[in-house]
């Protein structure tokens, strides 16, 4: 089966060649019909588990629309290149050849498609090279927010956020998750706002920034209902017990449903929260304990019978 889908390739691949062959009565390569049998070619491949020639045949194919000046179909070819590229497991040609094809989308006119083949490419390389993956979620977010689908845009934000967090980006992190914020305050979905206050305050305590928090909460007063929320009140006990050194209010409040529920990224970070110094405890009040048989007296009455008869 395997040989008959190669024999198959190669004879499409001779075929697109001879398209491609000019003579005396022929000026011009015939570019749409080697496209077409170079398609053919690389399907036959793939279906052989060929994904090296599957590859090849997938660039010439894209090459063969480019001449043609099918920016479209040319990028569909260079995608499907970098998907043979996944198939071996060499994810960083990979996602640079879908980085190739978002731009021509781009370049044709398509920017939805763009965006969906930069995100594909920020899956594929997310676990071996988060950074790229940052980069790629936030090209993305920022073709949807030019086309104004802010609801897709915050959501590929969303995964950048917490991708940096993931890697200890703080710095980076708290931009993202500001922008996020203001994104989700121009669609009025007020109750995730407040979400994302939590996270912030959470990524700048661990910032050790008690000043960016605290200006987060204030100026978080400004969005309905956000005064009065649990989350508000949440928030404002935590900063008091970070404020106070109080481990225990901060573990108590870290700990609660509202932080618990949250991103799991999120929820680590209020998890390993540590105030300023290691904090203090607060402890159990001690038992007083029976002396045992033959002891008499404690340190301090011994020091006491020891004045007990005057200086002289």
């Amino acid at each position: 089966m395997a040989a008959q889908k190669i024999n198959e390739g190669l004879e499409h691949l001779a075929k697109a060649e001879k398209y491609l062959k000019t003579g005396f009565l022929k000026w011009k390569p015939d570019y749409d019909s080697a496209a077409s049998e170079y398609g053919k070619a690389a399907v036959a491949f793939k279906n052989a588990k060929q994904f090296e020639q599957a590859k090849d045949a997938c660039l010439r194919e894209a090459i063969a629309h480019e001449n043609n000046r099918a920016l479209f179909h040319a990028a569909k070819a260079y995608e499907q290149a970098g998907m043979m590229l996944k198939e071996m497991q060499k994810l960083p040609e990979a996602v640079q050849l879908i980085e190739k094809a978002s731009m021509m989308y781009l370049e044709n006119g398509t920017p939805d498609t763009a965006a969906m083949a930069l995100e594909r490419a920020g899956k594929l390389i997310e676990n071996v090279d988060p950074e790229k993956a940052v980069q790629l979620y936030q090209q993305t977010a920022n073709v949807f927010e030019n086309e104004e689908r802010l609801r897709q845009a915050v959501e590929l934000l969303g995964k950048a956020s917490r991708l940096l967090v993931r890697g200890r980006r703080f710095d980076e992190a708290a931009l993202s998750i500001q922008k996020e914020k203001n994104i989700y305050k121009e669609i009025e979905n007020y109750p995730t706002c407040y979400k994302k206050t939590i996270a912030q305050v959470l990524v700048h305590l661990h910032r050790n920034d008690y000043v960016a928090a605290e200006r987060c909460v204030r100026e978080s007063y400004s969005i309905p209902g956000f005064n009065g929320s649990e989350d508000c009140a949440a928030l404002e006990q935590l900063l008091e017990g970070y404020d106070q050194q109080d481990q225990d209010q901060v573990s108590d409040v870290c700990s609660s449903p509202l932080f618990k529920y949250m991103d799991n990224d999120y929820a680590k970070l209020g998890l390993s929260l540590v105030v300023p110094g290691g904090g203090i405890k607060k402890k159990s009040p001690a038992t007083p304990q029976a002396k045992p048989d033959g002891v008499t007296a404690t340190a301090a009455d011994e020091e006491e019978d020891e004045y007990s008869g005057g200086l002289c």
